[in-house]
């Protein structure tokens, strides 16, 4: 699996029809129109399967479906999780009736409405009936998103969800790519900022030698202990040698460029390579802060570093 990112959208469409082979409606919700001598022989259901995915330090999943599809929720909540490794994930699933039976009546808002219409009547001594009307104009009383999900539906369901997720997969893939392009040539940019730093380590020394030199004759001109002599030369030797943090900047490059050629979730991983990358640049500016003449080049290049890891970063924090 090639580097993915973590940022992609993905739609289908499907039609599934609700009836047996005899012609005669599968769903219960059906039923109304059967009882009322409703045509139902040209019964189907529209449906509209979304994915949006954006990036996320885990898998972080949504979803947006009709009321009573738990069923079908968990089944797609599986199928997500064996394709998907990262990132926040929303799943909309919308549904349209597509007969003359576009709506359906929410028998327990309707039932429960009537029975407390008619026990409110009963204790006070009214003649009043329930308005129908009045239910109707109720919220969820009528519903064309309460569809159901079983029989014929539910498959066509999980079978536009595969189309999706391979849709959603070679987007990502895509962005990946790109991705990994921007990626390599920032690496590019680092290696030949270190590689400058190198050419001009041994302004760094010669600089420090000078502040050796000068600082010894300050103490060797004063009543000084000798082991405080040795202290201030072990102090500015330490500072002055930057070949540990390059080698490791080096070493964390090529690392890195291995890794994007790598299978499987890596962009924690190149995150992590990329703050490790920062702590050498920062240290390699800290041991040469307040150099002068050609020596000052080297803080120019390490600023350039920590600008090429910023960016870097910002991209690999979309990688799943």
């Amino acid at each position: 699996m090639p580097i993915r990112s973590m940022t992609a959208f993905a739609q289908a469409k499907g039609q599934v029809a609700l009836q047996q082979a005899d012609g005669v409606p599968t769903n219960g919700s059906h039923q109304y129109a059967l009882q009322n001598n409703v045509p139902a022989d040209n019964s189907h259901v529209s449906f509209t399967l979304s994915l949006k995915s954006v990036n996320h330090r885990f898998l972080d999943l949504h979803f947006r479906m009709p009321s009573g599809s738990d069923s079908l929720e968990m089944k797609l909540r599986r199928l997500l999780k064996e394709k998907l490794a990262r990132g926040h994930v929303e799943l909309t699933l919308s549904m349209e009736r597509g007969s003359s039976d576009n709506f359906s009546l929410n028998r327990q808002i309707a039932g429960g409405y009537i029975q407390a219409f008619r026990a409110a009547a009963a204790e006070y001594g009214l003649n009043e009936q329930p308005d129908l009307n009045v239910i109707f104009r109720m919220p969820g009383a009528l519903d064309t998103s309460t569809l159901p999900v079983g029989g014929e539906l539910e498959p066509a369901v999980l079978a536009s969800a595969g189309e999706v997720l391979g849709k959603l997969n070679q987007m990502r893939e895509e962005e990946g790519a790109a991705t990994a392009i921007e990626l390599r040539q920032r690496m590019k940019h680092i290696q030949k900022a270190c590689d400058g730093v190198k050419q001009y380590r041994a302004a760094v020394l010669q600089t420090y030698a000078e502040k050796l030199k000068t600082r010894m004759q300050e103490l060797l001109g004063t009543q000084i202990d000798p082991e405080r002599i040795l202290q201030e030369a072990a102090l500015l030797v330490d500072r002055s040698e930057i070949q540990e943090e390059l080698v490791r900047l080096d070493t964390h490059v090529k690392h890195f460029l291995g890794m994007l050629d790598e299978e499987g979730e890596v962009g924690k991983k190149l995150d992590f390579l990329l703050q490790e990358m920062n702590r050498e640049a920062n240290t390699l500016l800290s041991k040469t802060s307040g150099l002068a003449g050609e020596a000052l080049k080297i803080t120019e290049m390490g600023l350039a570093m920590k600008a090429e890891i910023e960016k870097a970063r910002e991209q690999v924090q979309n990688i799943e």
